[in-house]
């Protein structure tokens, strides 16, 4: 049977009828948020209630999420390529995140979709709201084995901002956001920005360099704020989730191993007796500054790295 619930972060809301009761308000991941506005970062402000349609409980939906994200006017690349992404992910347990839009949205999930996986769709509208119209299957089929969500009320019609507003919780409720295809303006680029200013990992697929749909990837990898991924392996590489092919169960696993590639070398840059400026863990990272400053965050969160005023120092593990 399908649920219909909303959640709410506020706890003199908890006995209003519908509202959550079984602590499936995804406050770790939405903690990034409160984290970054609080470093000045605008548009990031948390959700203070979010409505769900959809057996999939939220709380765990988010555990370790990826994001598929990209145009709306996809070419059969990057369709192709979506799919193929949230199949394989799903297949192995990672739930797909996106937000249900035409071209790489849509192909996300219906690749989550047939692998029997979790998919959860994220609107720029009311989570009862059809939206857009030739997607009403697909979101059904969401609303049956996953969850269908939005921050807005029943019934609140979809609006352009609104959709720039949503992108900020795909980012957030995600451990990375892959960007399938992008032009050098598109919504997809929002989302990726927002997922980097929160601290997540951002990665970007290669397209033809003929293409227009693949411009704005190739600038996001050019510019040091995605890393490149071809396949699965590399996003779950990428993405540092434990358990990932390749890795040796036999040997033991250290604080460090969840971190991918880019964070685990801001954190070697991390001194634990004397605090250092962002510039300078970037030249000793070899990481660009803009991108040790969205990690720093990320890394603070799990208890890697502590601010001060100074800068930043390594934070050590508490026996």
């Amino acid at each position: 049977m399908q649920r219909w619930y909303s959640l709410s972060s506020v706890s003199s809301l908890g006995n209003t009828p519908g509202l959550d009761t079984e602590g499936e308000w995804p406050a770790w991941p939405l903690l990034s948020m409160a984290v970054a506005q609080r470093r000045g970062v605008s548009g990031v402000a948390p959700p203070l209630a979010l409505w769900v349609r959809g057996p999939a409980r939220l709380d765990e939906a988010v555990d370790q999420a990826i994001a598929i994200v990209g145009a709306r006017a996809a070419t059969g690349y990057g369709e192709h390529n979506a799919a193929e992404l949230g199949y394989h992910l799903a297949s192995r347990g990672i739930p797909v995140f996106s937000g249900a839009a035409y071209g790489i949205d849509g192909a996300a999930h219906r690749g989550a979709l047939s692998a029997d996986g979790t998919t959860v769709a994220l609107l720029g509208c009311g989570a009862d709201v059809g939206y857009p119209a030739q997607h009403a299957t697909l979101l059904r089929s969401i609303g049956k084995v996953g969850a269908v969500v939005s921050e807005y009320p029943p019934g609140t019609s979809p609006a352009r901002h609104r959709f720039l507003v949503r992108n900020r919780l795909i980012a957030a409720l995600t451990e990375g956001t892959v960007v399938v295809e992008a032009g050098r303006r598109s919504g997809a680029r929002n989302t990726a920005s927002t997922a980097g200013a929160l601290g997540k990992v951002v990665m970007a697929m290669p397209g033809p360099v003929s293409s227009g749909m693949s411009a704005g990837c190739h600038a996001l990898i050019r510019e040091g704020e995605a890393t490149l991924v071809t396949s699965v392996d590399e996003i779950l590489e990428t993405a540092g989730r434990l358990g990932a092919p390749g890795a040796d169960p036999s040997k033991p696993r250290r604080r460090t191993d969840r971190l991918g590639p880019e964070a685990l070398r801001v954190h070697d840059a991390l001194s634990e007796r004397s605090a250092r400026p962002e510039e300078r863990l970037a030249a000793e990272s070899g990481v660009p500054v803009d991108r040790v400053r969205s990690l720093l965050p990320e890394l603070e969160l799990d208890g890697f790295a502590e601010r001060s005023d100074t800068g930043w120092r390594r934070r050590t593990a508490k026996t």
